[in-house]
């Protein structure tokens, strides 16, 4: 039943568009969409948009980082990039961000969960519905720039749209042969190589990124990544373009989810490598195709298949925090002495291997068309979704072993389908009205063949199933004040299923776990005087019926998957402003002074029991883990018209809690306790020498060496990026 409401949903919205008055070019009040874009632009779903004043026009918070920023802030990983967006908490794991763990005003930024996570707008996370985790991350070296989008206008995308949507953009072919080579190294066996190409000969564009990233311990993480990209886009006619991406994704890295105990971190032992032998090896092959066709000057169709199957094989040593631990290898970290406070090693390794595929189909009309004297824009189309993951756990005869006894064996099958619709109301040329709705059917099995039953390992075949449906509105309303300039307003539902694995037990028993569900509210203003100055102001308020909690061992927990948390309440405003003070003075020299903060209480909004020791406490009011209530960055830009750049960056995170309970004193295996206030600088420099088309450039990371707890999970203390050195030439071919 919930899949023919969906078929006729989708069939009223395709009905709907067929009998809208057929604008002309004078009605519809715009140029046909290609016309204002570069010959070279690929089509792919974009957020936000690339022509000048497409912030304007979202009925919400949002922000675009452009290619420039990305350069003047030399980042190590994507983390550095996205502290400089209100509103966004990057916690770092390993010191590169291998893995992102980003949370959206308040949320848990465990894996990025409540993000969806687009690349050039095709889902990136190994299963977007089912198990949306970011153990593939995209390297931010090759990346063009990024859209972030946390208000209302994600309702046209989904799911996992409870903080918004993150899309990395690639570079597009480029008009005429282009290339550039990059490199930069650093302490540690530090090495990262960029090679890009491309060009347009005729109707055909071409562009080709192939990057290599290594180390050999930063922090106590080697890794070695070969990451090679292709976008093609073929002029087919008049009206009609296609966009072809592959790429393939491998990496090699010693990430462990252990971490230091607590009387490690105090005695100074913030570099000790104690899963040496852990192995995560991650694989990934993608592809896309989006084909762009106008029907007209005012109605455009964008479809896009795309596909991608991930591999993530992590094989990591078992170990025990009792003095009793069974079948040690005789090497112990941490303090005997204290119960918890000592981690034994075990001559055993737990391999965990599991393989990902997806698939997808989505077209998307836009068209713009009048009702009277009323202009409006509508957007709207469908998706079909596939999604299976295969897991396997084998544990090995000895800590090094890839092989042995296999323990578990399932499949979990998803198949998504969703329409939606949004439609820009000009009530006047200023005022925008934005409506919109999207409908979710997910569909999923959990197919168990081997487990653990009553502490018997043994082979069998429970098959369970179950499916959910959700309306998903959303309202916005743009005020533009002037170019650049703009008051908005905005509600939405915030929407993410729960995974296939905590929604289904071992047993085949479904634990009926709700969707992720919450209405999310904001009032803000984008504000830009004069070039030189611009500043943004949001308030917002996301009210969750139901937010499920992760107890995964991801999130530092006992258990294997998320519970239904019930209700919280996260309000908060962000901030922002940039001010060229070069503009001002009609010099050609330039000092940008730029800072944004987050102010955020992400608490418990109902009763809420849970268990600790014989007593049952009621967590109401408390603050959410890893949800620090004030984040603030600032920074300094100077540039000279000879060719020389400088830049300063401060972060600064406030407190935060590690567990439902706000516990301060910290557990003597790190697990639990507070994590401290903490403050970064990094500083930047380049230096662009035309004669030879080349640019130098120098970053020091944390320039100070300030130690500090970045998380306590996944089974530990992980620590802050100690002060890190690098260099780096670019030189154009």
């Amino acid at each position: 039943m919930k899949s023919a409401r969906l078929f006729l949903t989708c069939r009223t919205f395709l009905m709907m568009a067929a009998c809208l008055p057929k604008p002309t070019l004078a009605q519809s009040g715009s140029e046909p969409p290609d016309s204002t874009k570069p010959a070279y632009e690929i089509p792919q779903i974009d957020v936000i948009g690339r022509a000048p004043g497409m912030l304007d026009r979202v009925p919400g918070s949002a922000n675009i980082v452009s290619s420039a920023k990305l350069q003047q802030l030399a980042p190590i990983s994507g983390n550095d990039v996205f502290r400089t967006v209100t509103g966004l908490h990057a916690v770092d794991e390993e010191g590169v961000g291998l893995r992102l763990n980003l949370g959206v005003r308040g949320l848990d930024p465990d894996r990025s969960r409540g993000i969806l996570m687009l690349e050039d707008g095709v889902p990136i996370s190994l299963a977007p519905y089912g198990e949306p985790e970011m153990y593939y991350t995209p390297s931010i070296d090759r990346m063009a720039r990024l859209e972030v989008l946390k208000g209302s206008g994600s309702i046209l995308f989904g799911p996992q749209t409870i903080g918004g949507v993150i899309n990395y953009i690639t570079a597009d072919p480029p008009s005429e042969p282009s290339g550039t080579v990059s490199s930069r190294v650093g302490g540690d066996g530090f090495f990262t190589t960029l090679v890009k190409y491309g060009t347009t000969s005729g109707n055909v564009g071409a562009q080709v990124n192939l990057l290599r990233r290594q180390a050999d311990n930063i922090i106590t993480t080697r890794f070695r990544i070969n990451d090679l990209s292709t976008k093609l886009r073929f002029l087919l006619g008049a009206q009609s373009s296609l966009g072809v991406k592959v790429s393939a994704y491998d990496e090699s890295s010693n990430s462990t989810y252990v971490g230091l105990t607590q009387t490690m971190y105090d005695r100074g032992e913030y570099f000790t490598n104690i899963a040496p032998h852990d192995e995560l090896l991650i694989r990934r092959y993608a592809g896309s195709a989006t084909n762009d066709y106008v029907f007209s000057p005012a109605i455009t169709l964008r479809t896009t298949v795309f596909g991608y199957t991930t591999s993530r094989n992590w094989r990591r040593q078992e170990f025990g925090r009792a003095s009793n631990t069974t079948n040690r290898t005789g090497v112990v970290f941490g303090d005997t002495t204290v119960a918890g406070g000592a981690l034994y090693m075990r001559n055993q390794a737990g391999n965990r291997n599991r393989q990902f595929e997806v698939a997808g189909i989505e077209p998307r009309f836009s068209m713009s068309y009048s009702l009277g004297a009323m202009r409006n824009e509508l957007d709207l189309g469908f998706r079909f979704l596939y999604e299976r993951a295969f897991e396997q756990l084998i544990l090995g005869t000895t800590y090094k072993s890839s092989s042995g006894n296999m323990r578990e064996d399932e499949i979990r099958t998803g198949y998504a389908r969703s329409a939606f619709a949004q439609n820009r109301l000009y009530i006047a040329e200023n005022l925008i009205v934005s409506p919109g709705i999207r409908l979710e059917s997910f569909s999923y099995d959990r197919n168990i063949m081997r487990g653990q039953f009553g502490g018997a390992v043994r082979d069998t075949s429970i098959i369970a199933g179950s499916d959910l449906f959700q309306v998903i509105p959303g309202l916005g309303v743009s005020y533009q004040l002037g170019e650049g300039s703009s008051v908005f307003a905005g509600v939405h539902r915030g929407f993410a299923p729960p995974r296939v694995k905590d929604a289904i037990t071992s047993d085949g028993k479904p634990l009926n776990l709700d969707a992720e569900l919450s209405w999310n509210y904001e009032l803000g203003a984008r504000i830009s005087p004069s070039p030189a100055l611009t500043f943004e102001l949001t308030g917002f308020l996301l009210d969750f019926s139901n937010q499920i909690i992760p107890v995964s061992q991801s999130s530092g927990g006992t258990g294997t998957g998320l519970v239904n948390g019930g209700r919280s309440r996260h309000i908060g405003a962000e901030a922002g402003f940039t001010f060229d003070v070069g503009q001002v003075l009609s010099s050609d020299y330039s000092a940008a002074l730029s800072a944004n903060a987050t102010v955020v209480r992400a608490t418990y909004s109902a009763d809420r029991f849970i268990a600790q020791g014989a007593n049952k406490i009621n967590v109401k009011g408390n603050s959410l883990p890893y949800a620090p209530r004030l984040l603030v960055t600032g920074s300094l830009s100077l540039a000279a018209p000879f060719g020389a750049g400088l830049q300063f960056t401060g972060n600064y995170a406030a407190k935060q809690f590690t567990d439902e309970f706000n516990t301060i004193a910290a557990t003597p295996d790190g697990l639990i306790g507070e994590i401290p206030a903490h403050f970064v600088m990094d500083v930047a420099a380049r230096y662009a020498f035309a004669p030879l088309h080349s640019v130098l450039s120098l970053s020091v990371k944390n320039v100070f060496d300030k130690r500090y707890i970045a998380s306590r999970r996944p089974t530990g203390i992980k620590v802050g990026l100690p002060r890190f050195i690098t260099a780096g030439i670019e030189i154009g071919l």
